[in-house]
Protein backbone atom coordinates (compact mmCIF):
# COMPACT_ATOMS: atom_id res chain seq x y z
CA UNK A 1 0.00 0.00 0.00
CA UNK A 2 2.85 2.42 0.81
CA UNK A 3 4.31 1.73 -2.62
CA UNK A 4 1.03 2.59 -4.39
CA UNK A 5 0.57 5.77 -2.37
CA UNK A 6 4.11 6.83 -3.24
CA UNK A 7 3.48 6.20 -6.91
CA UNK A 8 0.25 8.19 -6.77
CA UNK A 9 1.99 11.16 -5.15
CA UNK A 10 4.78 10.91 -7.69
CA UNK A 11 2.24 11.33 -10.48
CA UNK A 12 1.51 14.85 -9.23
CA UNK A 13 4.83 16.12 -10.55
CA UNK A 14 3.83 18.32 -13.54
CA UNK A 15 7.02 17.40 -15.39
CA UNK A 16 6.17 13.72 -15.19
CA UNK A 17 2.54 14.18 -16.13
CA UNK A 18 3.35 14.82 -19.78
CA UNK A 19 5.97 12.11 -19.99
CA UNK A 20 6.69 10.36 -23.25
CA UNK A 21 5.17 6.99 -22.28
CA UNK A 22 1.85 7.51 -23.99
CA UNK A 23 -0.92 4.98 -24.13
CA UNK A 24 -0.94 2.97 -27.34
CA UNK A 25 -3.83 4.90 -28.88
CA UNK A 26 -1.96 8.15 -28.17
CA UNK A 27 0.82 7.00 -30.49
CA UNK A 28 -1.59 6.47 -33.37
CA UNK A 29 -2.39 9.70 -35.18
CA UNK A 30 -4.60 9.87 -38.29
CA UNK A 31 -2.50 10.25 -41.42
CA UNK A 32 0.81 9.61 -39.64
CA UNK A 33 0.96 5.82 -39.43
CA UNK A 34 4.60 4.85 -39.50
CA UNK A 35 6.10 3.05 -42.49
CA UNK A 36 5.80 -0.70 -41.99
CA UNK A 37 9.10 -1.90 -40.50
CA UNK A 38 8.65 -5.39 -41.90
CA UNK A 39 8.87 -6.42 -45.49
CA UNK A 40 5.42 -6.00 -47.13
CA UNK A 41 3.52 -9.26 -47.44
CA UNK A 42 3.37 -10.71 -50.92
CA UNK A 43 -0.09 -10.03 -52.32
CA UNK A 44 -0.27 -13.65 -53.55
CA UNK A 45 0.39 -15.04 -50.04
CA UNK A 46 -3.24 -15.54 -49.01
CA UNK A 47 -2.39 -17.43 -45.81
CA UNK A 48 -0.08 -14.70 -44.46
CA UNK A 49 -2.56 -11.93 -45.26
CA UNK A 50 -5.44 -13.83 -43.67
CA UNK A 51 -3.39 -14.50 -40.53
CA UNK A 52 -2.62 -10.79 -40.05
CA UNK A 53 -6.20 -9.70 -40.76
CA UNK A 54 -7.59 -12.25 -38.30
CA UNK A 55 -5.15 -11.06 -35.63
CA UNK A 56 -6.07 -7.42 -36.14
CA UNK A 57 -9.79 -8.25 -36.02
CA UNK A 58 -9.37 -10.20 -32.76
CA UNK A 59 -7.55 -7.29 -31.15
CA UNK A 60 -10.27 -4.92 -32.33
CA UNK A 61 -12.98 -7.18 -30.90
CA UNK A 62 -11.46 -7.04 -27.43
CA UNK A 63 -11.12 -3.25 -27.65
CA UNK A 64 -14.68 -2.71 -28.87
CA UNK A 65 -16.12 -5.10 -26.29
CA UNK A 66 -14.33 -3.19 -23.53
CA UNK A 67 -16.08 0.05 -24.47
CA UNK A 68 -13.44 1.60 -26.74
CA UNK A 69 -14.87 4.02 -29.28
CA UNK A 70 -15.35 2.69 -32.81
CA UNK A 71 -12.92 5.21 -34.34
CA UNK A 72 -10.15 4.33 -31.86
CA UNK A 73 -10.79 0.63 -32.49
CA UNK A 74 -10.54 1.18 -36.24
CA UNK A 75 -7.26 3.07 -35.90
CA UNK A 76 -5.66 0.36 -33.81
CA UNK A 77 -6.75 -2.35 -36.28
CA UNK A 78 -5.21 -0.37 -39.14
CA UNK A 79 -2.08 0.19 -37.04
CA UNK A 80 -1.59 -3.53 -36.37
CA UNK A 81 -2.12 -4.41 -40.02
CA UNK A 82 0.33 -1.70 -41.13
CA UNK A 83 3.00 -2.95 -38.72
CA UNK A 84 2.86 -6.36 -40.39
CA UNK A 85 3.12 -4.86 -43.88
CA UNK A 86 -0.55 -4.43 -44.88
CA UNK A 87 -1.20 -0.77 -45.58
CA UNK A 88 -4.10 -0.88 -48.07
CA UNK A 89 -6.67 -2.06 -45.53
CA UNK A 90 -10.34 -1.13 -45.14
CA UNK A 91 -11.89 -1.48 -41.67
CA UNK A 92 -15.61 -1.34 -40.92
CA UNK A 93 -16.53 -1.27 -37.22
CA UNK A 94 -20.20 -1.52 -36.24
CA UNK A 95 -21.97 -2.23 -32.97
CA UNK A 96 -21.14 -5.94 -32.79
CA UNK A 97 -19.22 -6.72 -35.98
CA UNK A 98 -15.72 -5.93 -37.26
CA UNK A 99 -14.93 -6.42 -40.94
CA UNK A 100 -11.33 -6.05 -42.14
CA UNK A 101 -10.49 -6.22 -45.85
CA UNK A 102 -7.08 -6.06 -47.53
CA UNK A 103 -6.88 -4.92 -51.13
CA UNK A 104 -4.44 -6.72 -53.44
CA UNK A 105 -4.49 -4.52 -56.50
CA UNK A 106 -6.84 -4.18 -59.44
CA UNK A 107 -6.47 -7.74 -60.74
CA UNK A 108 -6.85 -9.78 -57.52
CA UNK A 109 -9.91 -10.01 -55.26
CA UNK A 110 -9.56 -8.55 -51.75
CA UNK A 111 -9.16 -10.80 -48.71
CA UNK A 112 -11.74 -10.17 -45.99
CA UNK A 113 -12.18 -11.42 -42.44
CA UNK A 114 -14.95 -10.76 -39.93
CA UNK A 115 -15.11 -10.91 -36.14
CA UNK A 116 -18.24 -10.95 -34.00
CA UNK A 117 -18.19 -8.99 -30.74
CA UNK A 118 -20.01 -10.71 -27.91
CA UNK A 119 -21.04 -9.21 -24.59
CA UNK A 120 -18.67 -9.88 -21.71
CA UNK A 121 -18.36 -8.50 -18.24
CA UNK A 122 -16.04 -5.55 -17.68
CA UNK A 123 -12.42 -6.65 -17.41
CA UNK A 124 -9.97 -3.75 -17.58
CA UNK A 125 -7.03 -6.10 -17.12
CA UNK A 126 -7.84 -7.69 -20.48
CA UNK A 127 -7.94 -4.23 -22.05
CA UNK A 128 -4.55 -3.30 -20.56
CA UNK A 129 -2.99 -6.57 -21.74
CA UNK A 130 -4.22 -5.98 -25.29
CA UNK A 131 -2.79 -2.45 -25.10
CA UNK A 132 0.62 -3.84 -24.12
CA UNK A 133 0.42 -6.51 -26.82
CA UNK A 134 -0.09 -3.84 -29.51
CA UNK A 135 2.85 -1.96 -28.05
CA UNK A 136 4.94 -5.14 -28.16
CA UNK A 137 3.96 -5.90 -31.76
CA UNK A 138 5.49 -2.58 -32.75
CA UNK A 139 8.55 -2.57 -30.52
CA UNK A 140 9.58 -6.22 -30.19
CA UNK A 141 8.88 -7.79 -33.58
CA UNK A 142 6.32 -10.30 -32.30
CA UNK A 143 5.41 -12.67 -35.10
CA UNK A 144 1.73 -13.07 -36.11
CA UNK A 145 1.70 -16.64 -34.81
CA UNK A 146 2.96 -15.66 -31.36
CA UNK A 147 0.59 -12.68 -31.30
CA UNK A 148 -2.33 -15.00 -32.08
CA UNK A 149 -1.42 -17.24 -29.17
CA UNK A 150 -1.14 -14.26 -26.84
CA UNK A 151 -4.51 -12.86 -27.89
CA UNK A 152 -6.19 -16.24 -27.35
CA UNK A 153 -4.56 -16.52 -23.93
CA UNK A 154 -5.77 -13.02 -22.99
CA UNK A 155 -9.33 -13.73 -24.12
CA UNK A 156 -9.57 -17.12 -22.39
CA UNK A 157 -7.80 -16.11 -19.17
CA UNK A 158 -9.91 -16.00 -15.99
CA UNK A 159 -10.50 -12.77 -14.14
CA UNK A 160 -7.46 -11.68 -12.09
CA UNK A 161 -9.47 -11.41 -8.85
CA UNK A 162 -12.01 -13.81 -7.33
CA UNK A 163 -15.69 -12.97 -7.49
CA UNK A 164 -15.94 -12.11 -3.81
CA UNK A 165 -13.40 -9.31 -4.28
CA UNK A 166 -15.44 -7.88 -7.16
CA UNK A 167 -18.69 -8.20 -5.19
CA UNK A 168 -17.21 -6.40 -2.21
CA UNK A 169 -15.81 -3.69 -4.48
CA UNK A 170 -19.23 -3.05 -6.01
CA UNK A 171 -20.61 -2.69 -2.49
CA UNK A 172 -17.80 -0.32 -1.50
CA UNK A 173 -18.51 1.74 -4.61
CA UNK A 174 -22.18 2.07 -3.64
CA UNK A 175 -21.23 3.06 -0.09
CA UNK A 176 -18.92 5.77 -1.41
CA UNK A 177 -21.62 7.12 -3.72
CA UNK A 178 -24.15 7.20 -0.87
CA UNK A 179 -21.75 9.36 1.17
CA UNK A 180 -20.95 11.45 -1.91
CA UNK A 181 -24.65 12.27 -2.28
CA UNK A 182 -24.90 13.36 1.36
CA UNK A 183 -25.76 10.17 3.23
CA UNK A 184 -24.46 9.05 6.58
CA UNK A 185 -23.01 5.85 7.95
CA UNK A 186 -26.31 3.95 7.96
CA UNK A 187 -26.97 4.85 4.34
CA UNK A 188 -23.47 3.70 3.37
CA UNK A 189 -23.84 0.34 5.13
CA UNK A 190 -27.29 -0.24 3.67
CA UNK A 191 -26.05 0.68 0.17
CA UNK A 192 -23.13 -1.74 0.57
CA UNK A 193 -25.34 -4.67 1.57
CA UNK A 194 -28.00 -3.93 -1.04
CA UNK A 195 -25.48 -3.67 -3.86
CA UNK A 196 -23.74 -6.91 -2.93
CA UNK A 197 -27.10 -8.67 -3.07
CA UNK A 198 -27.84 -7.11 -6.47
CA UNK A 199 -24.49 -8.23 -7.89
CA UNK A 200 -24.81 -11.78 -6.55
CA UNK A 201 -28.36 -12.19 -7.87
CA UNK A 202 -27.55 -10.70 -11.27
CA UNK A 203 -24.45 -12.86 -11.57
CA UNK A 204 -26.65 -15.92 -11.01
CA UNK A 205 -29.18 -14.69 -13.57
CA UNK A 206 -26.40 -14.11 -16.08
CA UNK A 207 -25.20 -17.69 -15.69
CA UNK A 208 -28.75 -18.85 -16.46
CA UNK A 209 -28.72 -16.85 -19.69
CA UNK A 210 -31.23 -14.24 -18.57
CA UNK A 211 -31.38 -11.21 -20.92
CA UNK A 212 -29.65 -8.12 -19.56
CA UNK A 213 -32.91 -6.15 -19.62
CA UNK A 214 -34.42 -8.42 -16.98
CA UNK A 215 -31.21 -8.36 -14.98
CA UNK A 216 -31.50 -4.57 -14.85
CA UNK A 217 -35.17 -4.87 -13.87
CA UNK A 218 -34.30 -7.24 -11.03
CA UNK A 219 -31.49 -4.99 -9.87
CA UNK A 220 -33.75 -1.93 -9.83
CA UNK A 221 -36.32 -3.83 -7.78
CA UNK A 222 -33.76 -4.98 -5.22
CA UNK A 223 -32.28 -1.47 -4.98
CA UNK A 224 -35.57 -0.10 -3.62
CA UNK A 225 -36.88 -2.77 -1.26
CA UNK A 226 -34.20 -2.83 1.51
CA UNK A 227 -34.02 0.96 1.73
CA UNK A 228 -37.82 1.35 1.85
CA UNK A 229 -38.32 -1.43 4.42
CA UNK A 230 -35.54 -0.09 6.64
CA UNK A 231 -37.00 3.41 6.42
CA UNK A 232 -40.42 2.08 7.45
CA UNK A 233 -38.97 0.22 10.45
CA UNK A 234 -36.89 3.09 11.84
CA UNK A 235 -39.35 5.86 11.02
CA UNK A 236 -40.22 6.24 14.68
CA UNK A 237 -36.67 5.84 15.97
CA UNK A 238 -34.20 8.73 16.45
CA UNK A 239 -32.18 7.58 13.45
CA UNK A 240 -31.92 9.50 10.21
CA UNK A 241 -31.99 7.67 6.90
CA UNK A 242 -32.64 9.03 3.44
CA UNK A 243 -33.74 6.02 1.37
CA UNK A 244 -33.44 8.02 -1.84
CA UNK A 245 -29.66 8.15 -1.43
CA UNK A 246 -29.43 4.38 -0.99
CA UNK A 247 -31.63 3.82 -4.03
CA UNK A 248 -29.63 6.34 -6.06
CA UNK A 249 -26.38 4.54 -5.16
CA UNK A 250 -27.82 1.26 -6.43
CA UNK A 251 -28.98 2.95 -9.62
CA UNK A 252 -25.48 4.33 -10.25
CA UNK A 253 -23.98 0.87 -9.81
CA UNK A 254 -26.43 -0.57 -12.32
CA UNK A 255 -25.75 2.26 -14.77
CA UNK A 256 -21.98 2.01 -14.43
CA UNK A 257 -21.59 -1.04 -16.65
CA UNK A 258 -23.34 0.59 -19.62
CA UNK A 259 -21.41 2.14 -22.49
CA UNK A 260 -22.43 5.77 -21.99
CA UNK A 261 -18.97 7.16 -22.78
CA UNK A 262 -18.49 4.93 -25.81
CA UNK A 263 -21.87 5.79 -27.33
CA UNK A 264 -21.35 9.54 -27.10
CA UNK A 265 -17.73 9.25 -28.26
CA UNK A 266 -18.87 7.36 -31.34
CA UNK A 267 -21.47 10.01 -32.13
CA UNK A 268 -18.96 12.83 -31.69
CA UNK A 269 -15.96 11.27 -33.44
CA UNK A 270 -17.70 10.22 -36.65
CA UNK A 271 -19.31 6.81 -36.05
CA UNK A 272 -23.00 7.72 -35.72
CA UNK A 273 -24.39 4.27 -36.57
CA UNK A 274 -22.42 2.53 -33.84
CA UNK A 275 -23.15 5.42 -31.47
CA UNK A 276 -26.89 5.13 -32.06
CA UNK A 277 -26.79 1.36 -31.53
CA UNK A 278 -24.89 1.71 -28.27
CA UNK A 279 -27.15 4.53 -27.13
CA UNK A 280 -30.27 2.48 -27.89
CA UNK A 281 -28.88 -0.35 -25.76
CA UNK A 282 -28.19 2.19 -23.02
CA UNK A 283 -31.77 3.49 -23.18
CA UNK A 284 -33.18 -0.03 -23.18
CA UNK A 285 -31.16 -1.11 -20.16
CA UNK A 286 -32.03 2.09 -18.33
CA UNK A 287 -35.68 1.39 -19.13
CA UNK A 288 -35.39 -2.01 -17.45
CA UNK A 289 -33.84 -0.36 -14.41
CA UNK A 290 -36.61 2.23 -14.25
CA UNK A 291 -39.25 -0.48 -14.60
CA UNK A 292 -37.79 -2.42 -11.67
CA UNK A 293 -37.69 0.66 -9.45
CA UNK A 294 -41.26 1.59 -10.41
CA UNK A 295 -42.61 -1.89 -9.71
CA UNK A 296 -40.93 -1.93 -6.30
CA UNK A 297 -42.33 1.49 -5.34
CA UNK A 298 -45.88 0.53 -6.30
CA UNK A 299 -45.76 -2.81 -4.48
CA UNK A 300 -44.42 -1.14 -1.35
CA UNK A 301 -47.17 1.46 -1.43
CA UNK A 302 -49.72 -1.34 -1.65
CA UNK A 303 -48.15 -2.75 1.49
CA UNK A 304 -48.38 0.55 3.33
CA UNK A 305 -44.75 1.67 3.01
CA UNK A 306 -44.39 5.11 1.44
CA UNK A 307 -41.09 6.66 0.55
CA UNK A 308 -40.55 10.31 1.56
CA UNK A 309 -41.12 13.02 -1.01
CA UNK A 310 -38.41 15.35 -2.29
CA UNK A 311 -38.49 18.87 -0.99
CA UNK A 312 -35.35 20.53 -2.43
CA UNK A 313 -32.01 19.77 -3.94
CA UNK A 314 -29.27 18.43 -1.73
CA UNK A 315 -27.11 21.32 -0.56
CA UNK A 316 -23.53 21.00 0.62
CA UNK A 317 -21.40 23.37 2.64
CA UNK A 318 -17.75 24.14 1.98
CA UNK A 319 -16.72 21.92 4.90
CA UNK A 320 -18.26 18.92 3.12
CA UNK A 321 -15.93 19.18 0.11
CA UNK A 322 -13.13 17.01 1.61
CA UNK A 323 -15.65 14.31 2.50
CA UNK A 324 -17.05 14.39 -1.02
CA UNK A 325 -13.56 14.20 -2.49
CA UNK A 326 -12.69 11.17 -0.40
CA UNK A 327 -15.98 9.39 -1.08
CA UNK A 328 -15.72 10.05 -4.82
CA UNK A 329 -12.14 8.77 -4.84
CA UNK A 330 -13.10 5.61 -2.95
CA UNK A 331 -16.03 5.00 -5.31
CA UNK A 332 -13.83 5.38 -8.39
CA UNK A 333 -11.10 3.09 -7.07
CA UNK A 334 -13.72 0.54 -6.00
CA UNK A 335 -15.27 0.61 -9.48
CA UNK A 336 -11.87 0.05 -11.06
CA UNK A 337 -11.23 -2.90 -8.75
CA UNK A 338 -14.73 -4.31 -9.38
CA UNK A 339 -14.01 -4.07 -13.12
CA UNK A 340 -10.82 -6.12 -12.62
CA UNK A 341 -8.41 -3.27 -13.31
CA UNK A 342 -4.73 -3.83 -12.68
CA UNK A 343 -3.30 -2.73 -9.36
CA UNK A 344 -1.22 -0.02 -11.02
CA UNK A 345 -4.47 1.59 -12.26
CA UNK A 346 -6.11 1.84 -8.82
CA UNK A 347 -4.16 4.92 -7.56
CA UNK A 348 -4.84 6.70 -10.85
CA UNK A 349 -8.57 5.91 -10.62
CA UNK A 350 -8.55 7.10 -7.00
CA UNK A 351 -7.08 10.45 -8.00
CA UNK A 352 -9.46 10.83 -10.96
CA UNK A 353 -12.47 10.24 -8.72
CA UNK A 354 -11.22 12.76 -6.16
CA UNK A 355 -10.68 15.41 -8.85
CA UNK A 356 -14.11 14.92 -10.39
CA UNK A 357 -15.93 14.99 -7.04
CA UNK A 358 -13.99 18.07 -5.92
CA UNK A 359 -14.89 20.03 -9.05
CA UNK A 360 -18.58 19.16 -8.81
CA UNK A 361 -18.62 20.03 -5.11
CA UNK A 362 -16.89 23.34 -5.79
CA UNK A 363 -19.38 24.27 -8.51
CA UNK A 364 -22.34 23.53 -6.23
CA UNK A 365 -21.17 26.39 -4.00
CA UNK A 366 -21.90 28.79 -6.85
CA UNK A 367 -24.91 29.42 -9.07
CA UNK A 368 -23.77 27.10 -11.83
CA UNK A 369 -26.03 24.50 -13.40
CA UNK A 370 -25.48 20.79 -12.94
CA UNK A 371 -24.87 20.22 -16.65
CA UNK A 372 -22.01 22.71 -16.76
CA UNK A 373 -20.51 21.49 -13.47
CA UNK A 374 -20.52 17.84 -14.47
CA UNK A 375 -19.24 18.63 -17.97
CA UNK A 376 -16.27 20.60 -16.63
CA UNK A 377 -15.53 17.87 -14.08
CA UNK A 378 -15.60 15.19 -16.77
CA UNK A 379 -13.33 17.23 -19.06
CA UNK A 380 -10.76 17.64 -16.30
CA UNK A 381 -11.00 13.93 -15.45
CA UNK A 382 -10.45 13.04 -19.11
CA UNK A 383 -7.48 15.41 -19.35
CA UNK A 384 -5.76 14.45 -16.11
CA UNK A 385 -6.66 10.80 -16.55
CA UNK A 386 -5.14 10.75 -20.00
CA UNK A 387 -1.91 12.24 -18.67
CA UNK A 388 -1.74 10.00 -15.61
CA UNK A 389 -2.45 6.93 -17.74
CA UNK A 390 0.81 7.58 -19.60
CA UNK A 391 2.81 7.19 -16.42
CA UNK A 392 0.89 4.13 -15.21
CA UNK A 393 0.89 2.54 -18.70
CA UNK A 394 -2.88 2.19 -18.36
CA UNK A 395 -5.41 2.70 -21.19
CA UNK A 396 -7.00 6.15 -20.73
CA UNK A 397 -10.46 4.57 -21.03
CA UNK A 398 -9.96 2.84 -17.67
CA UNK A 399 -9.20 6.11 -15.89
CA UNK A 400 -11.93 8.08 -17.66
CA UNK A 401 -14.73 5.60 -16.97
CA UNK A 402 -13.68 5.08 -13.36
CA UNK A 403 -13.38 8.84 -12.78
CA UNK A 404 -16.85 9.79 -13.99
CA UNK A 405 -18.77 6.74 -12.74
CA UNK A 406 -19.49 8.23 -9.28
CA UNK A 407 -20.91 11.29 -11.05
CA UNK A 408 -23.58 9.37 -12.97
CA UNK A 409 -27.04 10.93 -12.39
CA UNK A 410 -28.55 8.16 -10.30
CA UNK A 411 -30.35 10.56 -7.95
CA UNK A 412 -31.80 12.55 -10.86
CA UNK A 413 -33.11 9.34 -12.45
CA UNK A 414 -34.79 8.31 -9.20
CA UNK A 415 -36.30 11.76 -8.65
CA UNK A 416 -37.69 11.82 -12.16
CA UNK A 417 -39.19 8.35 -11.81
CA UNK A 418 -40.66 9.23 -8.41
CA UNK A 419 -42.32 12.31 -9.88
CA UNK A 420 -43.82 10.36 -12.78
CA UNK A 421 -45.22 7.70 -10.44
CA UNK A 422 -46.77 10.26 -8.07
CA UNK A 423 -48.66 12.33 -10.65
CA UNK A 424 -45.96 15.01 -10.81
CA UNK A 425 -45.49 14.77 -14.55
CA UNK A 426 -43.74 18.10 -15.05
CA UNK A 427 -41.31 17.47 -12.20
CA UNK A 428 -40.64 13.92 -13.38
CA UNK A 429 -39.96 14.91 -16.98
CA UNK A 430 -37.76 17.77 -15.80
CA UNK A 431 -35.58 15.48 -13.70
CA UNK A 432 -35.42 12.82 -16.42
CA UNK A 433 -34.31 15.46 -18.90
CA UNK A 434 -31.76 16.71 -16.39
CA UNK A 435 -30.40 13.19 -15.94
CA UNK A 436 -30.10 12.75 -19.70
CA UNK A 437 -28.31 16.10 -20.06
CA UNK A 438 -25.87 15.26 -17.26
CA UNK A 439 -25.07 11.89 -18.83
CA UNK A 440 -24.35 13.44 -22.22
CA UNK A 441 -22.33 16.21 -20.57
CA UNK A 442 -20.18 13.65 -18.74
CA UNK A 443 -19.45 11.67 -21.88
CA UNK A 444 -18.77 14.75 -24.01
CA UNK A 445 -16.52 16.23 -21.32
CA UNK A 446 -14.44 13.06 -21.10
CA UNK A 447 -14.08 12.99 -24.88
CA UNK A 448 -12.88 16.59 -24.91
CA UNK A 449 -10.45 15.99 -22.05
CA UNK A 450 -8.90 12.95 -23.73
CA UNK A 451 -8.53 14.90 -26.98
CA UNK A 452 -6.70 17.70 -25.18
CA UNK A 453 -4.48 15.17 -23.41
CA UNK A 454 -3.42 13.67 -26.74
CA UNK A 455 -2.78 17.12 -28.17
CA UNK A 456 -0.52 18.33 -25.34
CA UNK A 457 2.39 16.36 -26.72
CA UNK A 458 2.19 15.01 -30.21
CA UNK A 459 3.89 11.61 -30.32
CA UNK A 460 7.22 11.67 -32.13
CA UNK A 461 7.02 8.46 -34.15
CA UNK A 462 10.33 7.07 -35.24
CA UNK A 463 10.76 5.67 -38.71
CA UNK A 464 11.79 2.38 -37.18
CA UNK A 465 10.92 0.86 -33.82
CA UNK A 466 13.57 0.19 -31.21
CA UNK A 467 14.05 -3.45 -32.14
CA UNK A 468 15.27 -2.47 -35.62
CA UNK A 469 17.97 -0.09 -34.41
CA UNK A 470 20.20 -3.05 -33.58
CA UNK A 471 20.10 -4.49 -37.07
CA UNK A 472 23.24 -4.61 -39.18
CA UNK A 473 23.34 -1.61 -41.51
CA UNK A 474 24.17 -3.73 -44.56
CA UNK A 475 21.25 -6.11 -44.08
CA UNK A 476 17.53 -5.48 -43.66
CA UNK A 477 15.60 -8.72 -43.36
CA UNK A 478 17.53 -10.32 -40.51
CA UNK A 479 16.77 -11.07 -36.92
CA UNK A 480 17.89 -8.65 -34.21
CA UNK A 481 21.60 -8.98 -33.62
CA UNK A 482 22.31 -10.78 -30.36
CA UNK A 483 25.57 -10.48 -28.43
CA UNK A 484 28.04 -13.24 -29.11
CA UNK A 485 28.63 -15.79 -26.47
CA UNK A 486 31.98 -15.53 -24.75
CA UNK A 487 34.36 -18.26 -25.91
CA UNK A 488 35.63 -20.60 -23.22
CA UNK A 489 39.33 -20.25 -22.41
CA UNK A 490 41.65 -22.68 -24.16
Amino acid sequence: MREYIGRALGFLNPVRLIGDRQATIDTIEPGSIMVAPRKPIDRFDVAAITEVLDLAAKIGAVLLDSGTAAIDTQRQIEFVAAIYGLEDVEVDVTYNTIIVSARRGATLPPITTMEQVYYRSLDFTRLAQIDRLVRGIRNMAITPGNAHRRVDAIINAPHPYPHWVANGSWGMMAAGIAVLLGGGGLAAVLAFVTTVVIVVVNRRLNRLGTPVFFQQLTGGFIAVVPAAVTFGLIDRLPVELSPSLVIAAGIVVLLSGLSLVGSVQDAITGAPITGVARFFELVLMTGGLIAGVGIAIKLLEEGGIYLPTFTANTAFAAVDVPIQMLSGAVASAAFALASYAERRALPVAFMAGAIGAAIVAAFTLFTVGDVVAYGVAAAVVGLVGGLLARRALTPPLVVAVAGITPLLPGLAVYRGLYGLLNEQTVVGITWMTNAFAIGVSLAAGVTLGEFIARSLRRPQLSVRPRWMTVLRPDRVNVRPHLPRRRQPPT
